[in-house]
Formats: C-alpha cells, sequence, structure tokens
C-alpha cells in the first residue's frame, strides 16, 4: 500500500504527458530538501525542465518536418571566405523578423558560395525559434507540383506549400523548367504573397531568369511578387568549396617535415 501514491502519481504524469516531470521529481525532491527550498521553488523547476525538454522536442520536430537535407548552422559559415556577403544582415535575419513580416529573402552568386549553407542556417534558426519551415530544390518542386498534378491532389500540396512560415527553395536556376512547370512554381509563389516568407538561392542573376521560367511574362510577374518585399543576399566570389579543395591538394601535396635528428 505504501508504494500506491507513487505509482498513482506515475501514471497520472503520463496521462498529462509529462514525462520530465515523471523522471526528475523524485531525484530533485532530494535536491529542494537538502537546500531547504520550499514547494513552490521545487514546482517552479520542475515546470521548467519540463518546457526546456519539450521545446527541444518540438524543435527537433520541426527540423524533421522541414527535410532539410543535411542540418547546418550559420557558426559553421565562413563568412570570411564570401565578402561580397553582408554578415551583419544575415545575422539580423536569424532573428526571425522577417519571417513575422512576411518578408523574402534571395541570395543569388555563383556556384559553391555558400547559398544552401546560408539558407539552412537561416531555416534552422526559424525553427529554434518556433516557426514552420519547408526546404526543397526548385527542380524536386517543380517534379512534386506536376506529379500531384496527374494524380489530382494539387489543391492539398499547394495548401501545404502556403502554410510554412518559411518556404526555401534552392538551387532555382540549375534547370531549365517546362512550361507547366513554371507556371505550377509561380502559382507557388503566388499563393504565399504576403502570406508566409520565401527564400530562393539561385546562381543566376535576376535578367537570366526569363531562361529558366521561359516566359518574359511570367518572370516578371513572379519577381514583382517576390521582390516587393525582399532582403537580398550578394554572394558572388570564388568558389566555396573549390578554395577548400585547393587547400586540402596542397596539404596533401606538401613535402613531409622532416624527422629531428638525435644529437650526440
Amino acid at each position: 500500500m505504501s508504494d500506491a501514491p507513487q505509482v498513482l502519481l506515475a501514471h497520472h504524469l503520463k496521462a498529462l504527458k509529462l514525462p520530465t516531470f515523471l523522471r526528475e521529481h523524485d531525484k530533485l525532491a532530494r535536491q529542494c530538501a537538502a537546500e531547504g527550498a520550499d514547494h513552490l521553488r521545487y514546482l517552479l523547476r520542475l515546470a521548467e525542465l519540463e518546457l526546456i525538454e519539450r521545446e527541444g522536442r518540438m524543435v527537433e520536430r520541426r527540423i524533421r518536418e522541414a527535410h532539410f537535407p543535411t542540418v547546418k548552422s550559420l557558426d559553421s559559415f565562413d563568412f570570411l571566405a564570401i565578402p561580397s556577403l553582408n554578415k551583419a544582415l544575415v545575422l539580423d535575419l536569424a532573428r526571425g523578423d522577417y519571417i513575422g513580416r512576411r518578408e523574402n529573402v534571395i541570395a543569388l552568386g555563383n556556384s559553391g558560395t555558400g547559398k544552401t549553407h546560408v539558407a539552412l542556417g537561416l531555416g534552422l534558426a526559424a525553427c529554434q525559434r518556433g516557426m514552420s519551415v519547408g526546404f526543397t530544390t526548385a527542380a524536386a518542386l517543380v517534379h512534386e507540383l506536376l506529379e500531384a498534378r496527374d494524380e489530382k491532389r494539387l489543391l492539398r500540396l499547394q495548401k501545404q506549400l502556403a502554410g510554412y512560415k518559411l518556404l526555401i527553395i534552392d538551387e532555382l536556376g540549375f534547370v531549365p523548367l517546362s512550361k507547366s512547370g513554371a507556371e505550377l512554381l509561380f502559382e507557388v509563389f503566388s499563393q504565399r504573397y504576403e502570406r508566409g516568407s520565401t527564400l530562393v538561392t539561385s546562381n543566376l542573376p535576376f535578367d537570366e531568369w526569363t531562361e529558366i521560367l521561359g516566359s518574359e511574362r511570367l518572370t516578371g510577374a513572379l519577381l514583382d511578387r517576390l521582390t516587393h518585399h525582399v532582403h537580398i543576399l550578394e554572394m558572388n566570389g570564388e568558389s566555396y568549396r573549390l578554395a577548400q579543395s585547393k587547400r586540402r591538394r596542397r596539404t596533401a601535396d606538401a613535402p613531409p617535415h622532416p624527422k629531428p635528428t638525435a644529437t650526440q
């Protein structure tokens, strides 16, 4: 009978979905007793532990649902390698205020300059601040839209895409789009206009986007919506990946240091 309160407490905490309370309550009770903390401080500490762990689980869930190809933070980005990039602007964007204002971000620059890394870092920061994020490449998104249209589930997919607080569309410009694909992509931008933030990376300047979208009229309409409230990140420079590769080759080709000889 003496175990009944403990068993009932465990049952109730499981039913209330308070796993941190269940795991920590006994250990924390002993700590508070040793410190002379009253019952209010004990409950406060338990509640804080539960909130911290719950927020951590929510962040992990948002990261999974974003479908990032890999998780990268801005902490690991080498801003010195891309002098054209406005570091202060990137760090300000990481605060996420632009998402609340439904503003867009466009990262422009040649291949290998870290556009995807910055996009992933901003996406991760948004997840950590409690915002829903979706990540895809332009080619994959168009393929998914065309497939959804053929399978008569396009409206459901469009609703999902419109619902993200931040939608990241990577690599716009690497693959020319069909007329139908370009029109469906335009619909995504149009449906998100002033309703959610969109982050686009592209290796092409704006005046060459017609080559991907295939229509000056469509390109003009898309850019009109995308650039109405926008932050532009200029990321031109030497390929970040190429520079890393050169450094690795130089290190590999460097002659080994001679071993010191023993003195007599």
